[in-house]
């Protein structure tokens, strides 16, 4: 059963946790990193991006970079910025994103439970990308950057988030992205006692979005547990997290541009893709209603593609509308065979609209295409058979902030 703790958490003072607060760390590029930090010099990103301390060029993966990222943390602590809860807690989280509120229980997950699947992913990670946060944790001792997770509706769990919602928030703020943020503490033991024994009786909990994070404080927990030969249970057994319920949250678009036609004329392109779709003018952007439609941007032309019912499947995987357009129309006519190497397609999310796809097939691409969201339920349903959704298949908005909770390791 799933073994979510309270912790005693490093936060920041209240004053400044609008000012701390930052997006997470790969959401930015390393010139927009920069740009931020130039401008928020206070912010937490300045310790997730610790390259943006010195001076372009700068290798973002050497030894002194994490180091400085360690010593940015711990100085900010020393001076009273970062403060420690004196008990461990669980935390409330609310975002207010573009009228819609989701509110999370932080807390710490189990690396066991992420082993024996109880914690379940539905995306591959790539080793090579994990290493950064692996290092970034382990040289900092301590998670930063909080893993999203999902969990089915809990009622007990939703009786506590309303009570406790009652009561004067830590910190309320709006960030950057415009989104409003209010942090509760839970803190009275029945409550917690509630709320641990809830989350124990679960078998399942989902990584909605942050894999490699996840991936990447398991390798740290398990390297220190290795190192100190079992038998002890330190701190990073468990890692940071943040849990919100499955009607609470909502997966937008993910959508597909692509460079060429393969080498066809625009002609022979639409004569292609009509073998698995029925294709038809629009006057309007096209953002799919319903599963198995696509909307489609091709030299100044708005479509809207239905899939015919011969190429639709009912599998878990198979039937996501993101695999769909991969096995009828990007791999057999675009020549896209891996969209996750191939350098001719790339990836708009949705939050950034559809004129984002027009934009670019102005600027750098040729076509573009818009997908309906997948679902939560799809997700669950990919996740229980221990399968992976193809790359690039949920965009989950909005972002969980990093810096508000922080989980000191040191201690191992």
């Amino acid at each position: 059963m799933a073994d979510i703790r309270p912790f005693s958490a490093i936060r920041p003072r209240a004053d400044l946790a609008q000012e701390f607060a930052a997006l997470p760390y790969d959401v930015f590029d390393e010139k927009e990193a920069r740009l931020f930090v130039s401008e928020h010099p206070g912010s937490f990103l300045a310790i997730d991006r610790p390259e943006t301390q010195f001076p372009e060029g700068q290798d973002p993966y050497a030894p002194e970079v994490y180091e400085k990222a360690r010593d940015l943390l711990w100085e900010r602590v020393d001076r009273g910025d970062l403060i420690r809860e004196s008990a461990p807690a669980y935390y409330l989280y609310e975002q207010t994103w573009r009228g819609r509120t989701q509110t999370g229980i932080v807390g710490l997950a189990s690396i066991d439970d992420y082993q024996s699947g109880i914690i379940k992913r539905h995306e591959n990670t790539r080793r090579e990308k994990e290493e950064d946060r692996v290092r970034h944790v382990d040289v900092c001792n301590a998670q930063t950057g909080p893993i999203f997770l999902c969990f089915r509706r809990n009622e007990a769990i939703a009786d506590v988030v309303k009570a406790c919602k009652s009561g004067q928030p830590l910190y309320e703020f709006t960030s950057h992205d415009g989104t409003k943020n209010r942090i509760w503490i839970i803190e009275k033991p029945n409550d917690i006692s509630l709320v641990r024994d809830a989350f124990s009786a679960m078998n399942a909990i989902y990584i909605a979005d942050g894999h490699h994070r996840c991936a990447s404080a398991v390798r740290v927990g398990l390297a220190r547990r290795e190192a100190a030969g079992g038998g002890v249970e330190l701190e990073s057994d468990h890692f940071l997290s943040i849990l919100f319920p499955e009607d609470e949250l909502k997966i937008l678009d993910y959508n597909r541009v692509v460079k060429d036609l393969n080498g066809r004329s625009k002609g022979e392109f639409m004569a292609a893709i009509t073998g698995a779709f029925y294709a038809e003018e629009s006057d309007t952007p096209v953002s799919p209603a319903v599963k198995g439609e696509f909307g489609m941007y091709l030299d100044d032309q708005w479509y809207l593609l239905k899939a015919r019912d011969a190429v639709r499947r009912e599998d878990a995987v198979e039937g996501l509308d993101v695999a769909l357009l991969q096995r009828e129309l990007l791999d057999p006519i675009l020549g896209i065979r891996d969209p996750k190497t191939d350098p001719r397609i790339d990836f708009v999310g949705g939050v950034r609209g559809l004129s984002e796809l027009e934009r670019r097939c102005h600027t750098d691409m040729r076509v573009a295409f818009s997908l309906h969201p997948t679902s939560l339920s799809e997700l669950f349903a990919v996740a229980d058979e221990g399968r992976l959704m193809p790359p690039k298949s949920t965009w989950f908005e909005p972002k969980l902030l990093s810096g508000l909770f922080i989980h000191d390791i040191k201690g191992d």
